[in-house]
């Protein structure tokens, strides 16, 4: 079945040893110096190991000097329906050949942002984002706090964020 992917523009690496869900496809890649592939599908984002990263935990993406840098957002708990964040150590991928990849992986992760807003604490504050989770129905709240802001009033804003944001509007 290989030649039937390839022949219908499927840009699957032959040498991936990853394993895409039904139906999903590669709209882009770029091999990784050192290694394996940045493959972009409508799911998330493949990386050397290798494995899926959905687009709703990308937390930031940047190309700069040949090198695009990945850090990857985790869930820590919730607070109601909202899911709380934290940013796992950025990894940085060096690419001989791009191609798209820069592009489509900056198109994804704006595409799955609904809204977002930015609330300062004493001490430090948070991002409310509002995500479409590739995959899914309806949209999620994700909060991620500023290292050292209090944890419970995090949870207490976003319990109530979330339940705003589940009622009906009209």
């Amino acid at each position: 079945m290989g030649w039937l992917r390839h022949l219908l523009g499927d840009r699957v690496p032959a040498d991936f040893d990853g394993t895409l869900e039904d139906g999903e496809h590669v709209v882009g890649s770029a091999a990784v110096e050192g290694g394996g592939y940045l493959l972009v599908t409508p799911l998330g984002l493949w990386i050397p190991g290798p494995r899926r990263v959905g687009w709703h935990l990308v937390g930031k993406a940047a190309w700069s000097d040949g090198v695009f840098t990945l850090t990857e957002s985790e869930e820590t708990g919730t607070a109601g329906r909202a899911v709380l964040l934290a940013d796992k150590t950025p990894v940085r991928f060096k690419l001989a050949q791009p191609g798209k990849v820069p592009i489509l992986v900056r198109q994804r992760v704006d595409g799955s942002v609904r809204g977002r807003h930015r609330k300062e604490l004493e001490p430090g504050g948070a991002w409310f984002v509002e995500r479409k989770v590739p995959g899914q129905d309806g949209t999620v709240l994700q909060v991620r706090p500023d290292p050292g802001t209090d944890a419970d009033v995090i949870k207490a804003i976003a319990e109530e964020a979330a339940e705003k944001l589940a009622k009906p509007h009209g």
